[in-house]
């Protein structure tokens, strides 16, 4: 297990500290709740090092990029963020969802989930060989911290401490960017709890006093415990939970690629499914008002009257906005149906939700 290289700080600052996908990071810092509002009313920062970076070289990285993703390169640009997509398993199944960065005529830079760092990296490196392109494919996980400010007052926060991102486009970024705290890598307009934002990858020293100056500043450190409540208030999908190997984008209806591709690992299994359809489909879940359930991983979604099973949860959480519980969650494609009220069963018990579409809130780019 390791740690992100922002551990002291965050226990300096009173977090508690957890595990996720083998690494130690913060969990919290002390109400969740509280954290999870102040990000869609004021500003926040997190520390998302767990995630994986990669870096792709060589005179053959658009290649590369071309034959891993089902997403058409040809709107790609240098300066603006290409994703979210995917990589595919040959059967249409996810490997992992990514975010990528167009740096150069000759590099990418690939952010993927914690739990797929390896294999994203090795799979990269055995598609490499494959096809015997001129690329190296270099991990910087370990080497840099990455951090995301979120929050409506997130861009005039960092204006106010020296970080020049006000003419940035949502989705864009910048490379190489002087700061007041030292050189960042990367620093792009982006961010996944639906807010306004910023991230930024840099030298774990560097990240360590842009975090601590945002403290200062005035804005909430927030941990995974809220960065998780406000991405399901988005219905993002998580890997682990919403998608994985067996999972394809047509069943968790994520757009992470674009009709007709040809030539990339899973797009011609992917044109089968469009063909063929699915059977199951990720909806959204909606509990009422003053119901005191959260609905969790692997609970099953039954008809309303609780006689059939029809489905599962794959993600639940208390919204703070809502004020009630929601929940992600794959039903057969035949109850996909907006509106429909269904239950969801814990022991004996039955509880009964609508399903609905996501975002469950109005937010978000």
């Amino acid at each position: 297990m390791r740690a992100t290289p922002l551990l002291d700080l965050h226990r300096e600052l009173g977090a508690s500290i957890g595990e996720f996908a083998g690494v130690r990071t913060a969990m919290d810092f002390g109400n969740p709740i509280n954290e999870h509002v102040v990000t869609r009313t004021k500003a926040a920062i997190f520390d998302i090092s767990h995630m994986a970076r990669i870096l792709i070289s060589g005179k053959d990285s658009w290649r590369l990029i071309d034959i891993a993703v089902p997403r058409d390169l040809a709107k790609a640009r240098i300066g603006f963020m290409f994703g979210p997509t995917a990589f595919l398993n040959e059967r249409g199944g996810f490997k992992d969802d990514v975010m990528l960065y167009p740096l150069s005529e000759n590099e990418w830079f690939v952010v993927g989930n914690a739990v797929n760092r390896d294999k994203d990296r090795e799979w990269l490196r055995e598609l490499t060989q494959k096809y015997r392109l001129n690329i190296t494919v270099s991990d910087l996980t370990v080497d840099t911290a990455m951090v995301a400010i979120q929050g409506p007052e997130a861009v005039r926060t960092a204006q106010e401490l020296g970080i020049e991102v006000k003419d940035l486009e949502w989705m864009t970024f910048r490379r190489n960017v002087n700061t007041p705290f030292g050189k960042v890598m990367i620093l792009s307009r982006s961010g996944w709890t639906g807010e306004d934002g910023i991230e930024i990858v840099a030298e774990p020293g560097v990240a360590e006093r842009i975090f601590r100056s945002f403290v200062e500043k005035g804005v909430q450190p927030a941990g995974l415990i809220a960065r998780d409540t406000l991405r399901i208030e988005m219905g993002f999908r998580l890997y682990g939970a919403e998608i994985d190997e067996s999972i394809n984008p047509i069943e968790a209806r994520y757009w992470v690629f674009t009709f007709g591709k040809k030539g990339c690992v899973g797009c011609d299994a992917l044109q089968r499914l469009l063909s063929e359809g699915c059977d199951k489909q990720l909806v959204g879940l909606r509990l009422k008002k003053g119901v005191r359930f959260i609905p969790r991983h692997g609970y099953a979604i039954t008809t309303y009257d609780g006689s059939r099973e029809i489905g599962y949860v794959t993600s639940g959480a208390y919204s703070p906005v809502l004020q009630r519980s929601i929940a992600l969650g794959y039903v057969s494609s035949r109850y996909a149906v907006m509106g429909l009220r269904v239950g969801i069963r814990i022991r004996a018990k039955v509880y009964t939700a609508r399903i609905v579409d996501f975002p469950f809130i109005e937010k978000g780019r």
